[in-house]
């Protein structure tokens, strides 16, 4: 496995790949590695013959009072995982390599990024969106995995692809789980002990609701409802939205139909947490 920290170092080696006729995979990270991030590098290797792995923590996608300058930075121990899981160049650029000291451009989603996540932090998908779109015409894949874990996320991604004209095949990737539900995410890392066995109430609230659609004796309201309860059972969790949307333009829904998506997002303590279910309208 190759590394490197500049844009010439990566191209190279993509260059070399291309000669030889091979397929470009990508998977996006900011490190702090875990199974979920493995399994994407992992698909990645299935799906491309080179697989390029980019670590980098986005500045532009935190807002102020986020945990920018505390996220987890574990660059050594990402490295073993990456050779493992299969990447052949890991990119691991300085804000410097991609970002000038006074830029001028970046990229502002519409609608899509103004609801849930985008509404509880401003900013944020405009973050993802330009640094995706840079690492993206760095790199220049045929093929790039992300995680269906942040579901709002990928639906962006595949919009910019769309909307900006990127040939790049973007595949979403299943939320990998603890044991116990909990999806894994590198933020866990900050939950305690109590709050680590709390967490898992996000995920109980979700299979919550796809029971109850499944039942259909209660509305989607009713249902939401039902989520915000659950999740307001322990002590440490602070709801910030638990819903029901549409998969493609994630509006939320006053009426069932045959795929649907429930959201949540949540303070366990002082750490911010996200998940999502699809749902399958299974009943007449």
């Amino acid at each position: 496995m190759q590394t490197g920290t500049t844009i010439s170092e990566v191209r190279n080696a993509i260059g070399l790949a291309r000669s030889a006729a091979k397929k470009i995979g990508c998977v996006p990270t900011m490190g702090a590695l875990h199974a979920g991030h493995l399994s994407l590098i992992e698909k990645a290797a299935r799906h491309s013959d080179f697989v390029v792995v980019t670590i980098f923590v986005n500045p532009t996608q935190f807002g102020p009072d986020e945990d920018y300058d505390s996220y987890p930075r574990t660059l050594e121990n990402d490295l073993q995982l990456c050779e493992r899981a299969g990447a052949n160049f890991v990119f691991h650029p300085q804000n410097e390599t991609i970002y000038s000291d006074n830029p001028q451009l970046k990229l502002c989603v519409g609608e899509l990024a103004r609801r849930w996540e985008g509404d509880s932090r401003p900013g944020h998908f405009d973050g993802v969106a330009t640094i995706v779109a840079k690492l993206f015409n760095i790199v220049q894949p045929n093929v790039a995995m992300f995680g269906q874990k942040d579901y709002q996320q990928l639906a962006i991604i595949k919009a910019l692809c769309r909307d900006l004209n990127f040939p790049i095949e973007i595949v979403g990737c299943p939320t990998i789980r603890e044991e116990d539900g909990l999806a894994l995410s590198s933020r866990n890392a900050y939950l305690s002990p109590s709050e680590r066995k709390q967490a898992t109430v996000l995920y109980r609230a979700l299979c919550l609701a796809e029971k109850l659609i499944q039942d259909d004796q209660l509305s989607l309201k009713q249902i939401r409802q039902k989520m915000l309860e659950v999740l307001v059972s322990e002590p440490d969790v602070v709801p910030e939205y638990a819903t029901i949307v549409d998969p493609d333009d994630l509006q939320m829904l006053e009426q069932r139909q045959q795929k649907m998506v429930a959201l949540i997002a949540a303070k366990v303590g002082e750490t911010r947490l996200i998940d999502n279910r699809e749902i399958f309208q299974t009943t007449s």
